[in-house]
């Protein structure tokens, strides 16, 4: 008799289920024409100039990301500020040596979305990566162990910047979308 009645009501949760999902909004952030017109905002960025090497880090990634490796934009429309400092603290302590075999490499950036036109400020926050790292017996090795995990920990904090600023210029009411596919008319 279950078997039965478990037969019966899969057809109805499948249905349920699929008219559940129908109703829901998410979209690709990147897809369909609001994906290309955030793509043509997303290379109409200035950047600041670093102060700091990890800043310096951070913007390299974010300038390619945003930019699809073509670099920055010649007629930018927004502005965006991004410091950066980096933390390197040891984890893992040899009590007799009293040197430390691992570490935990922490940076923070803080960043800014200006409209140029009006200075709006349309997203600002402080994000944070962190990356491990070995430290070797040699000075020198641990230094550059150090340098490497900043790049990695800034690559990271770039990532989520980049996410940060798509959200931001996603909301933003584009100036003209492009055609629609199929038709050689704007969206408006």
């Amino acid at each position: 008799m279950s078997d039965r009645l478990f037969r019966a009501a899969l057809p109805a949760a499948a249905l349920a289920a699929v008219l559940a999902l129908s109703s829901c909004q998410v979209r690709p952030l990147y897809g369909g024409v609001q994906g290309a017109a955030l793509n043509a905002k997303m290379h109409e960025l200035a950047f600041n100039t670093p102060s700091t090497p990890v800043a310096q880090a951070v913007l390299n990634e974010l300038i390619f990301l945003t930019g699809g490796g073509k670099g920055e934009s010649l007629d930018p429309k927004y502005d965006v500020s991004v410091t950066a400092y980096a933390v390197t603290t040891d984890v893992l302590v040899n009590d007799s040596s009293d040197t430390a075999d691992a570490g935990r490499t922490i940076v923070t950036a803080d960043f800014s979305v200006r409209r140029r036109s009006d200075s709006k400020l349309l997203a600002s926050g402080q994000r944070r990566a962190t990356a491990l790292v070995d430290f070797p017996s040699q000075e020198f090795a641990k230094q550059r162990a150090i340098r490497d995990a900043e790049r990695r920990a800034a690559r990271e904090v770039a990532e989520i910047i980049n996410a940060d600023i798509a959200i931001a210029l996603n909301t933003e009411p584009p100036e003209e979308l492009p055609p629609a596919p199929g038709t050689d008319k704007p969206l408006k």
